[in-house]
């Protein structure tokens, strides 16, 4: 029966739903499941097969034979569909969070937990502009220099001028990169010969404060005439205020590098988020939708209902940016963070809002001893983890659990990681709470999540506080 059907091959389909990659699924008549690119559930279309295998077919879209009631009768954005980034682009915004909000619930039915509650998604409200931070990569093509964004699941640059959820004031910068790399001999890198200058055009702004950074990402540690270059940044856009060089020399898919060259200004940009300013430094985690983050923070405040005298611990914290935004509702605030350059900035960012009872680390906020050196013989009562997309490790929650922390709030990015974490947890003792997604990046198929997890069962505790290392040893 399979057989029967072959790369080239139309199909007439009828869409039933619609993936966090943004394809529409429908069925073959051999009751092989098809994904469409570009198709919206409810819509009637013709599609041609351009990927065969024994358990699925890929289709391409070739005419919309009926639209979906879900699908928009507005463009969102003009660039190519190859782009990859915005891929509800095609939906009305209250399908999408619809859909978003399956994806949470589906990610822990999978992992055996289809009991947990998950509530509708909230957002922001803002679907366009959205985003304070930029990466473009750039590609020399037959009309020069040009920046773009990555083909999905490909190095292969895709040429766009502007992008629906970037900073506006973004586009005309990238721009003005490009053509002055062009008149002026900059070389762009080529990844398979691992020779050429100009990488990536990196850009952070702040959204309260207007300021912007830009950060060229270089296979070497300078570039030609940047004296004039500094000089025609900052007469074309006053924004500006700090051009920085990221060193980047390794073959590497890591877009920045290690070292950082100031050119001019700045080497950080500051912005206002939950009342308070905060320096953000070029490597340092900083969300990139600051309303959404507003709304993020704002509910994992209300999930650790806290009252005064707790001890707090932020696990993964950045630039301090949840915890600080707590720590006027606790005794004490204590940061763990990777990211040497984040630290700092979460001390300076402490110093410079009033807040005295805040100490942050630089340490591995998955390792246990370095929990226990940063908890320095006190008992966290509220751990916030926010974690990277490949969510917390075993040796985490067992740390937290060991340690009697009676109530933790999960910030995830990612429900997959977060259901399996959750699984763990509760193999613990922890009792799940009901799951709140927040729609931090709008018309793509990201979707963050907070939930509180509660301490149900006091497993026999095997620290003996006493041994563990004081706070005689200064943080690094």
């Amino acid at each position: 029966m399979e057989n029967r059907l072959n790369k080239g091959d139309r199909l007439t389909l009828d869409i039933t739903d619609l993936n966090n990659l943004g394809c529409g699924v429908g069925r073959a008549p051999d009751g092989r499941v098809v994904f469409v690119k570009g198709a919206v559930s409810g819509d009637s279309v013709e599609a041609e097969i351009i990927k065969v295998n024994k358990s699925f077919l890929a289709a391409r879209l070739c005419k919309i034979i009926s639209p979906s009631p879900h699908r928009s009768a507005e463009s969102f954005c003009d660039a190519p569909l190859a782009c990859g980034g915005c891929i509800y682009r095609h939906i009305t915004y209250e399908h999408e969070l619809d859909i978003k909000r399956d994806y949470v619930k589906n990610a822990f039915v999978k992992v055996g937990l289809p009991e947990v509650r998950v509530l509708d998604v909230r957002s922001a409200g803002k679907i366009r502009g959205y985003r304070n931070k930029g990466v473009f990569p750039v590609a020399m093509t037959k009309n020069g220099v040009k920046a773009g964004f990555f083909a999905a699941k490909s190095h292969n640059v895709i040429p766009a001028d502007s992008c629906a959820i970037q900073n506006p004031a973004f586009a005309d910068i990238v721009s003005f990169v490009c053509g002055f790399a062009d008149d002026n001999g900059w070389t762009v890198y080529d990844e398979e010969k691992g020779n050429g200058l100009l990488r990536h055009i990196y850009l952070r702004a702040g959204d309260a404060t207007g300021e912007i950074m830009l950060c060229l990402v270089v296979n070497g540690e300078t570039v030609p005439r940047s004296d004039k270059f500094v000089k025609e940044i900052r007469r074309r856009f006053p924004a500006v205020t700090g051009i920085c060089l990221s060193v980047n020399e390794k073959n590497t898919n890591v877009v920045l590098g290690d070292t950082f060259v100031l050119l001019y200004g700045k080497n950080y940009i500051e912005d206002v988020l939950c009342g308070m300013r905060f320096k953000i430094a070029p490597d340092a985690f900083y969300q990139v939708n600051r309303d959404g983050a507003e709304l993020l923070y704002s509910l994992a405040a209300d999930a650790a209902k806290l009252e005064g005298d707790e001890i707090l611990m932020d696990l993964y914290c950045g630039t301090g940016t949840i915890g600080l935004s707590m720590a006027k509702k606790v005794r004490k605030l204590c940061g763990i963070e990777i990211v040497s350059s984040a630290v700092e900035c979460a001390r300076e960012n402490a110093k410079s809002n009033g807040i005295t009872n805040a100490e942050f680390f630089c340490a591995d906020a998955g390792s246990r001893d370095e929990i226990l050196f940063a908890a320095g013989g006190e008992r966290p009562d509220v751990v916030v983890i926010d974690p990277p997309r490949k969510g917390s490790t075993r040796e985490l929650a067992e740390c937290l659990a060991e340690l009697g922390v009676p109530k933790i709030v999960y910030v995830s990015c990612d429900p997959d990681t977060l259901a399996r974490d959750c699984v763990c947890f509760k193999e613990l003792g922890y009792a799940i709470g009901a799951v709140q997604p927040v729609d931090m990046f709008p018309r793509t198929g990201h979707v963050e999540s907070v939930v509180c997890l509660l301490l149900k069962t006091q497993i026999q505790m095997k620290l003996n506080f006493k041994n563990i290392p004081s706070k005689e040893r200064k943080p690094q």
